[in-house]
């Protein structure tokens, strides 16, 4: 990422933040007349955040190098960040003092033998392991059933988001469409401020953006989300609708690898599903065998 990238990252998330909060949210008085700003002054984010005037303008140009954390713990209460928008504010920081010594890194596309094995002993739950940029690096056999769609098309790795935004099957497949889509992309500009010199990130960015006028729209948002459990609806070709629990766990042996794990009532029918589901897999021979250990083409 440019500087000037990383300045209109900085200043375009600031100012979208800032956007969003009234004076009455913030505990201001409500003062009379027309506000031409939509949301916040700079001044007013300034006063909350204990700063002057022309260092908060400085921070919200671009220039982040040199906050101290406890002026930016003051931003992120000023601007009533949540855990995910914190984390993004503290990756922006921390790109702006290192920016032109930062490695280019990029996101792991395979996992360790023992990992798979871990997998693969999940006989009774889908379960699949993802990297920053939303690539499956590795899946058990439950999993693949359960995104065949997803793995239907021969591009390696698979990547969710792209399948979420390109793919027509897409609002099919997920109930609820509208909010897994929200969620992929707020996911992914989470990433792309904890790692913006991944090439291969950079350029989905790019490719989304350039098909999908929803995934713009959703990109410009500047929104950032953590994503560690919830619920998921599914409506699968063979089997029907499926609502999951996921549960989703970093892996401490694997940086920048996440698990994820997808589980069911016992006795519902969803739980039933998965074991039709799992027959189904069992039967077919021609289901993908492994989806992701191939670098992006």
């Amino acid at each position: 990422m440019s500087k000037s990238d990383l300045n209109a990252e900085i200043r375009d998330f600031l100012s979208s933040r800032r956007a969003r909060i009234t004076p009455q949210q913030a505990g201001l008085p409500a003062y009379g007349g027309n506000r031409r700003v939509k949301g916040l002054r700079r001044e007013e984010v300034a006063m909350l955040a204990g700063v002057s005037v022309d260092y908060y303008v400085r921070m919200e140009r671009g220039s982040l190098a040199g906050a101290s954390e406890s002026v930016l713990t003051a931003l992120a209460e000023a601007l009533r960040l949540d855990e995910a928008e914190r984390a993004h504010l503290l990756a922006l920081a921390r790109e702006s003092g290192a920016h032109g010594r930062a490695p280019r890194r990029t996101a792991p596309t395979t996992v360790r033998p023992v990992v798979q094995q871990v997998l693969d002993a999940m006989t009774d739950a889908p379960a699949w392991v993802r990297n920053g940029r939303h690539d499956i690096v590795a899946m058990n056999s439950l999993a693949r059933a359960l995104y065949s769609p997803v793995l239907a098309d021969p591009r390696r790795p698979a990547n969710t988001t792209r399948f979420v935004y390109l793919d027509p099957q897409a609002p099919e497949f997920f109930v609820d469409y509208d909010r897994i889509a929200n969620d992929a992309a707020a996911m992914l500009r989470l990433e792309a401020g904890r790692n913006p010199n991944d090439k291969a990130l950079i350029e989905l960015v790019g490719e989304l953006s350039t098909r999908s006028e929803l995934f713009r729209r959703r990109w410009a948002s500047h929104d950032v989300q953590l994503h560690r459990s919830g619920q998921k609806r599914l409506h699968h070709p063979v089997v029907g609708q499926l609502d999951l629990d996921f549960e989703s766990m970093e892996l401490p042996s694997a940086p920048g690898l996440t698990m994820n794990v997808y589980t069911a009532a016992a006795g519902s029918p969803t739980s039933d599903g998965l074991k039709l589901l799992a027959s189904w897999a069992a039967s077919q021979d021609n289901l993908p065998t492994e989806s992701t250990s191939a670098p992006v083409s």
